[in-house]
């Protein structure tokens, strides 16, 4: 196994989905997550994610499940993220991980976590990854 970072930005894109089941005053909420990321990994991604607002300012979660379909440092193929995120009273938490034996193409067996920073309106990754 050969281990590896990848750096660069992306835009995301979410869209508003139906939601079935809505309890009463619910603030549960499901959108289309799209991206178009540069950088050592170019690709896009489609994938859905589930949110939960609560009454506290500041405090949310959701989880999300991406396809990527692209190349990484030359290398062609795919694999799945999976995101869990939580937002505690301003304070985040975040895991990205690739979902196991998800990597086709030139990326199978790829394994990792996909870290995000916002920072000047811009998004960027640092994608620590293996690779047989």
């Amino acid at each position: 196994m050969s281990s590896h970072v990848a750096q660069g930005e992306f835009v995301v894109k979410l869209l508003p989905l139906a939601m079935e089941n809505q309890p009463e005053g619910g603030k549960l909420a499901r959108m289309s997550l799209d991206k178009t990321i540069s950088g050592d990994l170019v690709a896009v991604t489609t994938g859905q994610m589930l949110s939960a607002g609560t009454g506290m300012e500041g405090s949310a979660g959701y989880v999300a499940i991406e396809h990527v379909e692209g190349s990484l440092l030359g290398r062609k193929g795919s694999f799945v993220l999976q995101h869990s995120g939580t937002l505690c009273r301003g304070e985040p938490r975040l895991h990205i991980a690739v979902v196991p034996d998800s990597g086709t193409g030139e990326l199978v067996g790829l394994a990792g976590t996909f870290n995000i920073a916002i920072a000047d309106g811009k998004h960027r990754y640092e994608f620590a990854f293996t690779l047989p």
